[in-house]
């Protein structure tokens, strides 16, 4: 539910989105290429045991690997969710 409404926001605002693409290792939640650029989501629904997982899940299993070239920025972004409200986002560079 929470990637579609990432999705469409993204979509609306006439950017280059995709879901669920996948990598030999996993699923990423969505990629969204805009303006030179490579922004990776993962979404989970928290625990309460941990956060941070999200984040921890894009590097693992390597979803940032098949958009590596040179000059290409790429971001990682991790969304938890609890009861209807994000909990946890982790955001770094790749």
């Amino acid at each position: 539910h929470y990637a579609s409404v990432f999705y469409s926001h993204f979509a609306a605002a006439g950017m280059d989105v995709r879901t669920e693409e996948s990598t030999a290792r996993g699923r990423s939640d969505l990629a969204v290429q805009y303006d030179g650029s490579v922004y990776l989501f993962k979404f989970k629904v928290a625990d309460g045991k941990q956060e941070g997982r999200a984040l921890e899940q894009i590097r693992e299993r390597g979803y940032a690997d098949k958009y590596r070239r040179p000059g290409v920025p790429i971001h990682l972004i991790g969304v938890e969710f609890g009861e209807r409200n994000i909990v946890g986002f982790d955001y770094e560079s790749a």
